[in-house]
């Protein structure tokens, strides 16, 4: 076989595919126990607790969201960058940083819930966010390990890891609400306690233990890429955090429960959503190295082929929820969120129509473009979304968030477009292309 100028044997290649197949298959089967446990932990807490504390839990579920993008900013991307592939000996000093900045950000952001929790004593928010606190090395120690794992191409660690966590969160969430402690604080206690038990048994994995002192030398080493990864990682999470703190003090907790009701409605459909994300984004990669023309079909396909099955799952839930699913998934509470069941797809079809033109972003390399559509497209959606909550309650801020949104993704295909026509007026492409295909590509 012949790329370029080189010439590959055709066994080497076969055997190219076969590993890099076997780490995909590894890679979704991860991602998929990780979404499924991730939607039964929420329907399970809805049908427990009700509006008002499934809100409180919701709170405390998007403030991990938004410490976890800072720690893979800071932590898990220069390490999947700099490190994927080298050898053991490597990798285990680079992990050994990396988990050490993931921790270091735990503590720092269990030091904020911990504060946030004595601002807001005696109430249900303080009881997440006590629990929150209490957990959040943990949780952010045990994601870092998994990227980790991918990153010196041993996904099944990572599976192994994420199906030890689904194996003690779940006993303990039943154990709890049948001793009679169905509260919010020992649900994310348990939640959070069950990661832990995870980063603890990533460190075993590993034979490596996360170094505190080594995490000031691996943010000084990487700060050409942490800096800008926490900001792109943690824009893009942003916007869905500052929405439910704003949602919560225009509305009350009641009402962001019932909005997070419906998103865990969509649970089952956004499992599919993350496991095509592995594997678009290194099929993007791929697609540039081989033809880089043919990278604007196949992100009008991804976005296409996402967003047609995020409206055909909302058909199913519209149609089936009042015949019995929508009890089976939340319990009472699927009343209040059937209303909002289309709202959030919307704005869950606006995510899919932009994840073509954010792998298209990332595959050229464009991160200065791919940044400000993050941020603008937060800014946008956060204002709307308090202009509804003020003007039309939850589904307006819906509808408004959904709206922006979409203005969002608009933004993102003309960057794409307009990253494109430089690519190929200047011949600016990736470094990483093989010598004949660069000449293609600026021909």
């Amino acid at each position: 076989m012949t790329v370029g100028t080189l010439r590959i044997p055709m066994g080497r290649h076969w055997q190219s595919v076969r590993r890099a197949s076997h780490r995909l298959s590894w890679g979704v089967a991860d991602q998929g126990i990780s979404s499924m446990t991730n939607f039964l932990l929420s329907a399970f807490v809805a049908r427990t607790l009700g509006a008002e504390q499934f809100g409180a839990f919701s709170l405390a579920y998007v403030t991990y969201g938004f410490a976890i993008n800072a720690s893979r900013g800071l932590a898990v991307e220069p390490l999947l960058i700099r490190f994927s592939g080298t050898s053991v000996p490597t990798w285990r000093r680079a992990a050994a940083g990396a988990t050490g900045t993931a921790l270091v950000v735990g503590v720092a952001g269990g030091i904020l819930g911990l504060a946030t929790a004595l601002l807001f004593s005696d109430t249900t928010t303080g009881q997440a966010f006590l629990a929150l606190g209490l957990t959040l090395p943990g949780l952010l120690l045990q994601d870092c390990w998994r990227y980790a794992f991918f990153a010196l191409g041993k996904g099944y660690h990572a599976f192994i890891n994420d199906s030890v966590w689904a194996a003690v969160q779940i006993p303990l969430l039943i154990a709890l609400k049948l001793t009679g402690h169905a509260n919010v604080f020992w649900f994310v206690l348990a939640w959070g306690a069950s990661a832990g038990a995870g980063a603890v048994l990533g460190s075993v994995q590993a034979g490596v233990l996360p170094s505190l002192t080594a995490s000031a030398q691996w943010l000084a080493r990487h700060r050409d890429l942490g800096p800008r990864y926490l900001a792109e990682n943690t824009g893009s999470n942003a916007g869905d955090t500052l929405r439910s703190y704003t949602t919560t003090s225009i509305l009350g907790l009641t009402a962001v429960g019932d909005i997070q009701a419906a998103n865990v409605l969509l649970g089952p459909f956004k499992i599919i959503l993350f496991g095509v994300g592995m594997i678009t984004i290194p099929e993007g990669a791929g697609l540039l190295r081989r033809s880089p023309r043919k990278l604007a079909p196949f992100c009008a396909v991804v976005s296409v082929g996402l967003t047609v099955m995020a409206l055909l799952w909302a058909a199913v839930l519209l149609v089936a929820m009042p015949h019995g699913l929508g009890h089976l998934m939340l319990g009472n509470l699927w009343h209040a969120a059937y209303p909002l069941v289309l709202p959030t797809t919307i704005f869950t079809a606006a995510g899919c129509a932009a994840a073509g033109s954010s792998l298209g972003l990332h595959a050229l390399g464009a991160a200065r473009r791919s940044l400000r559509v993050v941020l603008l497209t937060s800014l946008l959606v956060i204002a709307s979304a308090v202009i509804g909550a003020l003007l039309w309650g939850k589904a307006g801020t819906l509808y408004c968030a959904a709206a922006a949104s979409w203005a969002g993704t608009v933004m993102s295909w003309w960057q794409l477009r307009q990253a494109l026509h430089e690519s190929n007026r200047a011949g600016i492409v990736p470094i990483w292309l093989w010598p004949r295909q660069v000449e293609r590509a600026r021909a």
